[in-house]
């Protein structure tokens, strides 16, 4: 059914910048890529139409000391520069948001909240870290516009007191004590697992290689992805360095929004409509140490079977994936959460992921987003799906895409009961002091250069309350880097403000 009231996307846009140059600012590239989405509709006409700027935050926004030297107001910016009268919108910090901010405004163009949507994102952090490697200025990209940007959405606090002091705050330790549950999980062997690893990111080097927007282009051997020469150091077991969302990059992309009717009204090629079928979000535990499971996020099962639901779609009929993918455990729950092995046929991501392909701050998933609708225009009756996630594999994000319109009305899901419903389900409490018989749940082992300074472990105390708990005992370090332990008995004490633990 062709409603006239459903949101389709018009027209896209992506660019990588390999030469760093301190003079292209943010709001350069926003405006390079704007011009080359707005281009990509085949109309004239859209730009004068263009009445919402959504802007993808910096990811440089959450560093203190490096705020100031970013454009207060990108979307005020980009609006002057394009010639433009629109309102502008921002948000928090994730990188669910490029399909968070689809899926909202999608929602507002039914409620007629305006017409034409203009989404866009950029990171320059290799420019701006580069400078800041080298001893130079910080690169100064403010603009001096008024912040008349409109919040939407807000992230509280993602982390624990007691996860902080265990270092549960970096993503480089968190995403593989999931790594870990997930492994004893599916009962995996340690060389089981090491191959499931190397030939996902193996797989995925090899789309990325194709990708002329990819950071980096060299296909991997699994042997490649597995070893630690070349500088591909272990970075927290088992994950070496090319398991790692690389956020160095110089990159960015925009889509433009709308609807069937107004599409109509400008004279839109159908042949450039992408359908946005299904749309759900939803988000588990705010802090990772009381979820239920460690191997699996509730909420991510729930966002993906309401998009899928909503699409009016099976996962069977999907030509396309396109997973998050800032480490191996977030693939893996992705393709748990749809029932499909990592080495499903169809791939798992169109970029080639966030290690390989870029990891560009919170707008990583936009660049998805754009591959899906250049890859869904050439395949007919294709449908493909996007899972943006954020935090600690905490907030997510699903859109259904095709090229046919459903055979239903749009209407917007509703995000809220279906959170609702996981919030209902039961957490562990968190323990802040340790002590007595400890059931390890999680580990991972973090590495200074080439050497394994310190375990980092999840478990149960018998008590059923769950607690973070670290070692630096060499002989610990080397049982947790050659055999999963998850399940193991051990033992933990507590003193000054951290948890230890011994098997």
């Amino acid at each position: 059914m062709n409603d006239d009231l459903q949101p389709i996307i018009i027209g896209v846009g992506q660019e990588v910048w390999r030469e760093q140059d301190s003079k292209r600012t943010p709001v350069d590239a926003l405006q390079a890529v704007a011009a080359k989405a707005v281009s990509d509709t085949g109309s004239e006409q859209v730009l004068g139409a263009i009445d919402t700027i959504v802007h993808v935050p910096f990811l440089m926004n959450q560093v203190p000391g490096f705020v100031d030297a970013m454009p207060t107001n990108p979307g005020a910016a980009l609006a002057e520069r394009l010639g433009i009268n629109a309102r502008q919108y921002t948000s928090d910090v994730g990188g669910n948001l490029p399909q968070q901010l689809v899926n909202e405004f999608a929602a507002r163009l039914t409620r007629k909240e305006g017409s034409v949507v203009l989404l866009c994102g950029v990171e320059l952090l290799a420019t701006f870290l580069g400078a800041v490697r080298a001893g130079q200025p910080f690169p100064d990209w403010a603009t001096g516009q008024e912040d008349t940007a409109i919040q939407v959405g807000e992230t509280p606090v993602m982390t624990a007191a007691t996860e902080q002091a265990h270092g549960l705050y970096e993503p480089i330790n968190a995403y593989p004590l999931f790594e870990s549950a997930q492994a004893h999980a599916k009962g995996l062997s340690a060389e089981e697992h090491q191959q499931l690893l190397g030939s996902l990111l193996s797989a995925m080097s090899q789309v990325a290689a194709q990708n002329p927007y990819a950071w980096k282009s060299k296909p991997l051997t699994a042997a490649e992805v597995l070893s630690t020469a070349g500088g591909n150091r272990m970075i927290s077991y088992p994950y070496t360095k090319v398991m790692n969302a690389v956020l160095a990059v110089d990159q960015a992309a925009a889509v433009v929004l709308t609807t069937v009717g107004k599409a109509k009204e400008l004279g839109i090629d159908p042949d450039r409509w992408v359908y946005l079928r299904g749309a759900a979000g939803a988000h588990d535990s705010w802090f990772l140490s009381q979820r239920p499971s460690l191997s699996e996020s509730p909420a991510l099962v729930a966002a993906c079977n309401a998009a899928m639901e909503q699409s009016g779609l099976r996962v069977e009929e999907l030509t396309h994936l396109e997973l998050y993918s800032c480490f191996p455990s977030a693939v893996q729950a992705g393709c748990d959460a749809l029932g499909l092995g990592v080495d499903d046929p169809r791939g798992v991501t169109l970029t080639g992921g966030l290690s390989l392909f870029g990891g560009p701050g919170n707008n990583y998933s936009l660049h998805g987003i754009a591959e899906m609708v250049d890859r869904l225009r050439v395949t007919p009756e294709g449908a493909g799906l996007v899972w943006a996630n954020g935090g600690y594999l905490t907030k997510h994000a699903v859109g259904v895409y095709a090229r046919e319109p459903g055979i239903s009305p749009w209407k917007p899901g509703n995000d809220g009961e279906l959170q609702e419903a996981v919030d209902a389900l039961p957490l562990v409490e968190l323990a802040d002091v340790g002590e007595g018989s400890f059931v390890i749940e999680a580990h991972t082992v973090s590495y200074a250069k080439d050497n394994p300074q310190r375990a980092i472990a999840l478990g149960k105390l018998e008590d059923g309350r769950r607690c973070a708990a670290v070692s630096e005992d060499k002989e610990l370090l080397r049982t947790l880097t050659t055999e999963n332990c998850v399940g193991h008995k051990g033992t933990v004490a507590h003193s000054a403000g951290v948890n230890t633990f011994a098997l």
